[in-house]
């Protein structure tokens, strides 16, 4: 996680002062205007029967709403069989944008963890309700983007990384066992790159009633790259590939090209990848003063 990025987990109090400054924020928000340029794919890979993995986003141009809520992206990969995985992936996305959108407060962080908490609370009932969803669950990571700030919430092992001036960040933190291990020195990251055990995940949508919801905030650049994708391309690219291609192709086709080399590395999972290049932050021009003695 980069120095100017904050990780948020307790709920915050909604007091005057804090409603205050996120209305601020909107304000500025409304005289900011994002360029970016967007790539996305998902494959179901050379072993799955099926994709899991979904990605979704939502971009409004009218004024009100983007200055409120901004743009949303997101990436989720699905788990259960009988398709409920993808099920699953689908309803997380779908109701968490919904309940995003539907909420008209300019606290981002709140509306994205209700949002998602509603998400995680129709996974839940539902797998308890259809016999053949019984455990049904997935991963969300989700980036959205007001003004000149990024917001991302994270639930699982999917990712979200940020490339700036070269260098590549994973912003996220894997909710995996291996992971935990690794913090708390059991495993080095070769062993847990090995391990058989890489792919159980510790933090999940619709596996309890509740789920905890991990929040960062992230200043953004012109030049910055967003890559939102599931362990299908983590798990079988180094950030040094993942890196080489961001950086050497547009949103498109390095979307594209990701995905293509996880095949090429074996493909032993369904991929996602979800591209978001910042190419420019338009602010509001200074007005400049005039002196009729300076002309």
């Amino acid at each position: 996680m980069t120095d100017d990025s904050k990780q948020e987990i307790t709920a915050k109090i909604n007091t005057a002062e804090l409603v205050q400054a996120w209305e601020e924020k909107a304000q500025k928000a409304r005289r900011i205007k994002l360029v970016t340029a967007l790539g996305a794919r998902t494959d179901l890979g050379r072993i799955r029967e099926n994709n899991e993995d979904k990605f979704e986003f939502y971009m409004p141009e009218d004024e009100e709403t983007l200055a409120r809520k901004g743009w949303f992206f997101a990436v989720a990969d699905g788990m259960g069989g009988h398709s409920a995985g993808q099920i699953a992936s689908e309803l997380a996305l779908k109701t968490t944008i919904s309940s995003y959108y539907s909420d008209d407060s300019p606290i981002v962080e709140e509306s994205l963890r209700a949002a998602i908490a509603k998400a995680n609370a129709l996974i839940f009932d539902t797998s308890r309700a259809v016999l053949e969803r019984s455990g049904m669950g997935t991963t969300i990571t989700a980036l959205v983007l007001r003004g000149d700030e990024a917001f991302v919430a994270q639930v699982g092992d999917s990712r979200c990384y940020l490339m700036r001036n070269g260098r590549l960040t994973q912003i996220t933190e894997d909710h995996s066992w291996v992971n935990e291990q690794v913090k708390r020195g059991g495993l080095s990251r070769e062993e847990a790159e090995c391990s058989p055990f890489k792919n159980v995940i510790t933090r999940s949508l619709g596996t309890s009633p509740t789920v905890e919801v991990d929040l960062f905030t992230q200043d953004i650049m012109p030049g910055d790259v967003f890559l939102l994708c599931s362990d299908g391309l983590s798990g079988e690219l180094s950030d040094d590939e993942i890196r080489d291609v961001l950086a050497g192709e547009c949103a498109s086709v390095a979307a594209w090209k990701l995905v293509d080399r996880a095949l090429e590395n074996g493909g032993h999972d369904n991929v996602t990848t979800l591209v978001v290049a910042i190419k420019d932050i338009i602010r509001p021009k200074k007005k400049r003063r005039f002196c009729l003695l300076c002309g």
